[in-house]
């Protein structure tokens, strides 16, 4: 499955934006998504997750509360909408899908395919 992920942007401090990621190629509703990120200088970081249906949501305890996972298998799309942004949330984001069955989906290697990355800074 190929991945496009748009959205990032330059945002103040306490402000919000959307991330979409389109997927192509294959079955959309046979992959749970994730979103992760990776900051200057630090590794990737799990941020949020979605099951197949969208039943199911996780996420990183440091978003919880501020952002949002959703997801439209009519569209082929998942979205990660961010509220109340800090600077720690400044990266670059990237989306992943995940086969059917995986369980571990807060962890990078569950994942098999990943998209090129959209890039959020929030200013102090």
């Amino acid at each position: 499955v190929q991945l496009q992920a748009s959205g990032g942007g330059l945002v103040q401090a306490g402000g919000s934006l959307r991330l979409s990621c389109a997927a192509s190629g294959r079955t959309f509703s046979n992959y749970a998504m994730g979103w992760f990120r990776v900051a200057p200088g630090k590794d990737r970081e799990f941020v949020a997750a979605i099951s197949w249906s969208g039943g199911s949501t996780y996420y990183a305890d440091s978003v919880k509360g501020r952002f949002t996972i959703s997801r439209d298998n009519n569209k082929n799309m998942v979205d990660l909408q961010m509220f109340s942004l800090i600077p720690e949330d400044t990266a670059v984001y990237y989306c992943a899908a995940a086969p059917l069955g995986s369980r571990r989906l807060r962890l990078g290697d569950e994942y098999f395919y990943w998209g090129q990355g959209t890039l959020v800074t929030v200013s102090s």
